[in-house]
């Protein structure tokens, strides 16, 4: 089930992002997205719309759109690869006639994740937080 973010699943997506974003982004040492937990409790979870999957009562992936732009989609390692992702990116493009997001280059998977849901890449910029390049892509209805 999809439902909007309450202050009560706090912890559990900052231990969604925290695990997913290690996982996914091998190439970047686990100290810096360590580093990034106060931010995002404190400034990108607050300032975006989030959307919270939960089975069986526990939230194990969320969404947060920050205007037309998608801030995060993660999944926890554990539920990945059951179409979780894509509920979710579903119901952040309901309502909407556009989306654009950033996606490490070297994450190769989550590239094909969004280019099979529709995104097509705009161009590459260098990530001002870590350094390493990313794409910027973008779906529109």
């Amino acid at each position: 089930m999809i439902r909007d973010f309450q202050n009560a699943d706090l912890d559990a997506v900052l231990d969604i992002w925290l695990q997913a974003s290690i996982q996914a982004h091998h190439f970047i040492a686990p100290t810096f997205w360590h580093e990034q937990l106060d931010a995002m409790r404190e400034v990108y979870l607050p300032s975006a719309m989030t959307r919270v999957f939960e089975a069986d009562a526990i939230p194990v992936g969320f969404c947060s759109v920050h205007a037309d732009t998608i801030a995060a989609l993660f999944v926890s390692p554990e539920h990945q690869g059951r179409g979780i992702g894509t509920q979710l990116l579903a119901d952040a493009k309901a309502g909407k006639t556009a989306l654009q997001l950033s996606v490490y280059c070297a994450n190769t998977p989550s590239i094909r994740f969004y280019e099979q849901q529709g995104f097509v890449v705009l161009n590459e910029q260098r990530d001002e937080h870590t350094g390493h390049m990313e794409k910027v892509m973008r779906w529109v209805a």
